[in-house]
């Protein structure tokens, strides 16, 4: 999407444009939109607020000092400093459980730790403070303004939507959720996502300590920043939703590539189609 249009579409059999297709961790960064909604619309107060606070009725194992310092924008900076395994807690009976159960290994905000229980935690969350599961708030908040309407997310065994990967969408409605970030949370005049929460999502909070070639890489409101520029919502295998402000640019991919290859749709980015963007008619 180039300067408010779709300058280039392309799907290869057996995919087609309305085929929904599972986007991994590009469902943090959805995450990550709703908490920014939750916040504007009161049910959330800041990113300030503690974790524990929005869980009264738990008690979580190695409870101290460092985890109740711990707040949402710990979760959302990926710095919350909890330990954390996936399949530990893909197998547990109760994921949010496990997630704040486990020992903090470094102080909050201090170092960078990709983990989807994280996010898990950001949509338990939301469920708790508006009442509605993450993908009934969603719908009604973020899908339904944007005409984002064929969409499927998957739910833990307690129900609670996963906040870290479970989200089915078109690649259209990807570049939606692209442009309305591009257009400052803006989308056919109406602020569906504070401006506000788009300068402080596209901040580098933190650095990522393995960069991604071609760019070293920050992590901002659970949204991926590159050095020069870019930001994006990264998703296993090949999901993207990358926004270039300088270009006035987003671009989707959908795939299924190996880890080897993850680099692949950045270098495109980077050599092939930010270059077309400002390259002159003839």
């Amino acid at each position: 999407v180039h300067n408010d249009c779709i300058v280039a579409e392309r799907y290869y059999s057996p995919y087609k444009k309305d085929t929904p297709h599972e986007v991994y961790s590009i469902t943090k960064s959805v995450v990550s939109a709703l908490i920014g909604i939750a916040i504007q619309e009161g049910y959330i107060n800041s990113v300030n607020d503690p974790v524990l606070d929005f869980f009264p009725g738990r008690t979580f194992e190695n409870d101290d000092a460092r985890k109740r310092s711990m707040t949402l924008e710990h979760l959302l900076t990926m710095s919350s400093g909890l330990e954390w395994d996936w399949d530990e807690m893909v197998s547990s009976r109760d994921w949010v459980q496990y997630v704040l159960d486990q020992p903090m290994y470094i102080e909050p905000g201090t170092e960078f730790l990709f983990s989807s229980g994280n996010a898990h935690v950001l949509s338990a969350i939301i469920q708790e403070a508006s009442g509605l599961n993450t993908h009934e708030f969603a719908q009604q908040h973020l899908f339904d303004p944007l005409s984002i309407t064929e969409t499927d997310w998957q739910k833990d065994i307690d129900g609670i939507v996963k906040g870290g990967w479970g989200l089915k969408m078109m690649p259209r409605d990807m570049a939606k959720l692209g442009y309305l970030y591009l257009n400052q949370g803006v989308w056919d005049g109406q602020q569906v996502v504070p401006a506000s929460w788009i300068e402080a999502t596209t901040t580098k909070h933190i650095q990522v300590p393995e960069p991604l070639e071609p760019w070293d890489l920050y992590m901002g409101y659970l949204w991926w920043l590159h050095e020069d520029g870019p930001y994006a919502a990264h998703g296993m295998k090949g999901q993207f939703i990358y926004v270039i402000p300088e270009s006035d640019l987003v671009v989707v991919f959908t795939g299924d590539i190996p880890d080897a290859k993850f680099a692949q749709p950045q270098l495109l980015i980077r050599d092939y189609i930010i270059p077309a963007c400002h390259s002159s008619p003839d």
